[in-house]
């Protein structure tokens, strides 16, 4: 069985643990999904106190979809890390430049993002002046009536306007792109695909992929090599490799 161990604690009160999966269990033999899955359903029971877990994609695609869709993080976790992601790397430019974007995804999800947008943003709206929400346009749905309900929340509480911008359409109508609207301070994406945000050569933005999908790291470190990304995965990743880097050392 793989070992856990306890890595650190973060605010809010939780505790990190780890879980380093080997690619091969017995006598080097590839895992197959049902022991894979088995395995790691045995980690969480033997743990006390757990109360949700958060598993790297290469492990994700060593497990059928059968077993994976078990493995999906609530939003309340992502809420604590993604809260502690902001005030640790973003802060400080949210407060220099007054400024932050939202590139939120699926319109179907509109609500909890919104929501949690205002949550992460909560503690520096006072010195935010500018405030871009980028959004999906759907046949199906008025996104723009939906965010109203929670944009009216900003100019009654700090006399803030947020500006709704809605995605163009990418070549081939394959997905969608940000328009021209420059970006700084912070960028919270939730999307899960790379939407081409605007990010100037001397801006010293911070990116915080929510989604933690590794593509955006990739295109975003060719579009502006300069911006810092950060995505609650890679933070639990790194604290993971390190944690037991150490013990190897």
């Amino acid at each position: 069985m793989p070992d856990v161990r306890f890595l650190c604690e973060i605010p809010d009160g939780a505790d990190v643990i780890g879980c380093a999966i080997p690619p091969y269990y017995h006598r080097g033999r590839p895992w197959k999904p049902q022991i894979l899955a088995k395995t790691m359903e045995q980690v969480v029971r033997d743990t006390d106190g757990l109360t949700d877990t958060v598993i790297h994609p290469q492990i994700a695609a060593m497990l059928s979809d059968a077993y994976s869709g078990r493995w999906i993080p609530r939003k309340s976790t992502l809420m604590i890390m993604a809260r502690h992601l902001t005030k640790q790397y973003a802060a400080a430019g949210i407060r220099r430049s007054g400024e932050a974007a939202v590139l939120l995804g699926e319109a179907a999800d509109m609500d909890w993002q919104m929501e949690m947008t205002r949550e992460l943003l909560q503690p520096y709206l006072p010195r935010i002046n500018k405030l871009v929400i980028f959004y999906e346009e759907t046949p199906e749905t008025d996104s723009r009536m939906q965010m109203d309900r929670y944009t009216d929340e900003y100019y009654y509480d700090y006399g803030l306007v947020p500006q709704p911008e809605a995605y163009a359409a990418a070549s081939g109508g394959d997905g969608y792109r940000c328009r021209k609207h420059r970006c700084e301070g912070v960028i919270l994406d939730y999307s899960g695909q790379f939407r081409y945000p605007k990010i100037m050569p001397d801006s010293r933005a911070v990116y915080i992929d929510l989604s933690s999908e590794d593509e955006k790291e990739r295109l975003l470190s060719r579009k502006t090599p300069q911006t810092l990304y950060v995505s609650p995965l890679k933070y639990l990743d790194t604290m993971v490799k390190n944690s037991y880097d150490r013990l190897v050392n």
